[in-house]
């Protein structure tokens, strides 16, 4: 990542735990998994994260068990090292570093180029914490970069390779290359999605993108090689893996159903169905005891005696896109935003796990593709977190939309529907937002490209209906507003919620929430609004204004524009604890000063796509002057590609390394005294038996004489 001054880039929270397979530890008691820049260890049995084990500066890109010592595990990064830990106690016992390009996985080599190529590294027995490898033997120079096309058999005697529609092999030092021979659209559905060897016998198991499976036999003569099919899944095979004895063959695909199909006898199969999501890998445990699939909503399922689900650990949902903002929750500090379909998740930044799941659309998902399905595009939660707005949508032959608001249940812990208003506008929503708490009463706005906004209040119920006092508030329709028949884009409360403001194309009207009388209209460059935003603090009076050429600040007390800069923004964000607003690519200022006091333009590879301020606990000390923004709040921001990444400032990493080495230290420790303590029970036991033998030899002798 790109680092800048105090500040640098990192995989924090919310990091993809399926980006490369899981690792089951030979015991099945605990589950590695990358994730991000860091490796979690988690509990098989109960689902808890043991371990967070930190110290790669890059994203982490493999993870396989230290085949001399079960308790230790290796993991490659793009930072150019091997590590090896110990997963038990969470401990960095060793840095390899490479002469080599970025590892991409613990068997091959990567970098920015066009070609990947499998090395075989010889990793010297050291006691020193940082060694250097320099050589390194060339295995095949071109590989595909997924894994999951790379298998391994019977020791190193044989090594398989897939690569769109060719099949290499190495068995015995000699390289075999099979083909399927096909062209054109039959080719693309045939091309080689995965591979697993044989744990024993000379048979490689190829997925297929038109969902069989191929096993290979015979390639100690390349012309008379022969291979079987199998077929059942109706689109490509995302996996493939045999059992430790190589008596069955898992494969999973899009159909969220891992099969199990008996080797030898294929024809006979099992089925473990609905796992949720689609499956990307499959791992089996040492003793063959525990399946893990990997799921494409980042989400890892533990399978116990090959038919039940025992635990599932879900990360952060990636899922089509992410149409919602993102907000937090102001009473769990959760990041809020769509989850799988239909589904908004609440996802913990601080514990970096999922809290829940909210069904918004309350109906059953059929994953095919192009079926047109209701899904959430708008969310917006009040400042208590009191209140959900949710907006679903489906795009038929005319456009269906419904508004739903959510009260937060103290009883339940989440929230439950309270109104649904069908078709609340004739077009599609741009966007909502609540006003401040402040306020007497909660009030939402809608914007509608069907050229109105509308208030929506609400009311509790009449007492002189003689209904019961307890019964439930609703929402209704309070007031329609327009201006010259132009379409709204956004629309935003101020801090104090005295004022509302809503875009039409190029002009910016400011509304009074208490009468709804239309203050005063703003214009600005030609371009239209894309986004506003009321300053904070000591910079309330001021209103801004982003156009995809310019960005506009305007003083609400002269109602004129206080300055404008040509520039390209797309989404504007206040920090709520201080007068600092950024825009995503990065740049962070005040309104009062059109200077920016941060700026970072290469946040990532990537377009991002949200971003959200996250209030911290606690008000971060020692950061230097360019990183004093990040003191009350913590940005996070996503990518084009689902990635949640934020900013970590020098003091926060020294101090997360700080507890880090003394959790390390608190464990050496304890382990110690258990150590001391068991030797010592031990010696009491022989000492205290030896008395006891000696009493007894006593008094037999007595008995004798």
């Amino acid at each position: 990542m790109v680092a800048h001054a105090d500040t640098r880039v990192v995989h924090r929270g919310g990091s993809k735990i399926n980006f490369r397979a899981p690792v089951i530890t030979q015991d099945s008691r605990f589950l590695i998994c990358v994730s991000g820049e860091c490796i979690k260890v988690f509990s098989t049995s109960t689902e808890e994260c043991i371990h967070h084990l930190q110290g790669h500066k890059e994203l982490v890109t493999g993870l396989v068990l230290n085949p001399s010592n079960h308790l230790q595990v290796f993991s490659c990064s793009e930072d150019g090292t091997i590590r090896l830990w110990d997963f038990t106690d969470g401990i960095l016992i060793r840095v390899t570093l490479l002469h080599l390009k970025t590892p991409s996985t613990l068997h091959s080599v990567p970098g920015h180029c066009k070609k990947f190529g499998l090395v075989s590294l010889n990793l010297p027995p050291s006691v020193e914490q940082h060694v250097m490898v320099k050589g390194h033997t060339i295995v095949f120079q071109s590989v595909s970069t997924d894994p999951k096309c790379i298998a391994f058999g019977q020791g190193v005697r044989m090594h398989a390779l897939t690569h769109s529609l060719t099949h290499s092999l190495t068995h015995s030092h000699t390289v075999f290359g099979f083909a399927l021979g096909t062209s054109g659209e039959m080719a693309a559905r045939n091309a080689f999605t995965c591979v697993a060897c044989h744990p024993k016998d000379d048979c490689i198991a190829t997925g297929h993108g038109d969902g069989k499976i191929r096993l290979w036999r015979n390639f100690n003569q390349e012309k008379e090689y022969t291979f079987s099919t199998v077929h059942w899944h109706h689109s490509g095979v995302n996996a493939l893996c045999f059992t430790p004895e190589g008596t069955n063959l898992l494969s999973g695909g899009l159909e969220s159903v891992l099969v199990q199909w008996r080797y030898g006898q294929e024809g006979q199969k099992d089925f473990l169905p609905r796992l949720g999501s689609s499956i990307k890998e499959i791992v089996v445990s040492p003793d063959g005891s525990l399946f893990c699939t990997s799921h494409t909503d980042n989400k890892i399922t533990v399978i116990k005696n090959c038919t039940k689900v025992s635990a599932v650990i879900q990360g952060l949902v990636h899922g089509d896109g992410v149409k919602t903002a993102l907000m937090v929750d102001p009473r769990t500090k959760a990041l809020v935003l769509n989850g799988k379909p239909g589904h908004l998740q609440f996802y913990s930044l601080q514990r970096d796990q999922q809290l829940y799941n909210l069904d918004i659309v309350q109906q059953e998902y059929i994953n095919q593709s192009n079926l047109d399905q209701f899904e959430v595009v708008k969310a917006a939660l009040d400042s208590r977190g009191s209140w959900l707005a949710t907006v679903e949508q489906r795009s038929a032959k005319e456009v269906e939309i419904s508004l739903k608001l959510w009260a937060f249940d103290e009883h339940t812990q989440s929230f439950v529907l309270n109104t649904t208003i069908s078709a609340p506008h004739d077009g599609p929503i741009s966007e909502i937002c609540f006003s401040p708490s402040s306020q007497n009463s909660t009030t939402l706005v809608s914007v509608s490209l069907d050229g109105h906004f509308k208030a929506w209040q609400l009311t509790q119920p009449d007492p002189s209906d003689g209904k019961q006092s307890d019964e439930e508030a609703s929402w209704s329709c309070d007031f329609v507003g327009d201006y010259h028949s132009l379409e709204p884009k956004c629309c935003c409360f101020s801090a104090d919620g005295s004022l509302l403001a809503v875009s039409f194309k190029e002009v910016v009207t400011v509304w009074s929430p208490a009468s709804w009388d239309l203050l005063t209209t703003l214009s600005q460059p030609p371009g239209a609004i894309q986004d506003l935003c009321f300053g904070r603090l000591s910079c309330s009076k001021y209103l801004l204004g982003a156009t995809d050429k310019n960005l506009c600040c305007w003083n609400l007390l002269t109602c004129s524009l206080e300055w404008s800069t040509a520039l390209d923004v797309s989404l504007l964000l206040a920090d709520p604890l201080s007068e600092n607003v950024a825009c995503p690519f990065l740049f962070v200022f005040r309104p009062s000063e059109p200077r920016p006091h941060f700026s970072q333009q290469a946040l990532c590879t990537g377009r991002v796509t949200r971003a959200v301020f996250a209030p911290r606990d606690e008000p971060l000390d020692g950061c230097e002057e360019s990183s004093q923004w990040l003191n009350r709040s913590q940005l996070y921001f996503l990518t084009h590609n689902m990635e949640l990444l934020t900013f970590l400032t020098k003091p926060e990493e020294e101090r997360l390394m700080a507890l880090s080495k003394q959790v390390a230290v608190l464990k050496k420790h304890k382990q110690e005294f258990l150590h001391t303590s068991c030797l010592l029970f031990i010696s009491l036991f022989i000492s205290q038996f030896a008395l006891t033998l000696s009493a007894i030899m006593t008094l037999v002798l007595s008995i004798l004489t």
